[in-house]
């Protein structure tokens, strides 16, 4: 009978812990502007998942060439539809809506607890694009 609350006590430290799931709105406009993801900067742990919800048409989520962490797989969400996306390399998470890139619907995500760096954001990101991301960075740097 001594087996059964060993059993018990393996099977516990056995059970993965639980990652969270972020949820990410896909908007047309909310108080900081038009065409935003809210929230538009994300802090999660490795293995945390980002749920994008397609709250109004014509938005989607998808990685940005150049703005993911080493070994990172990119994704590409499909126009009005969700998209739930398990980040597990750390670093940082460049994310766009691809019709509306132009217009600078982006966020961050960084996983971990390292801080997002300007340096890495592409040379040909669109204005808007870059000026949003330089906006949240001043944000989250207060």
């Amino acid at each position: 009978m001594r087996l059964l609350p060993l059993l018990a006590t393996l099977i516990a430290l056995a059970t993965p812990v639980m990652a969270e799931i972020h949820e990410v709105l896909m908007l047309n406009r909310n108080d900081t502007g038009g065409m935003v993801y809210q929230p538009d900067f994300l802090r999660i742990a490795p293995g945390d998942t980002v749920k994008f919800i397609a709250t109004h048409p014509s938005h989607n989520a998808a990685s940005i060439a150049g703005m993911l962490p080493e070994g990172a797989a990119r994704f590409l969400g499909k126009i009005n539809e969700e998209i739930a996306v398990t980040l597990t390399a750390q670093g940082t998470y460049g994310v766009k809506c691809s019709p509306h890139y132009t217009m600078g619907m982006v966020m961050l995500i960084e996983v971990g607890d390292g801080n997002p760096d300007p340096a890495t954001f592409p040379a040909d990101m669109p204005p808007a694009a870059r000026q949003r991301f330089s906006d949240i960075l001043a944000r989250i740097s207060e």
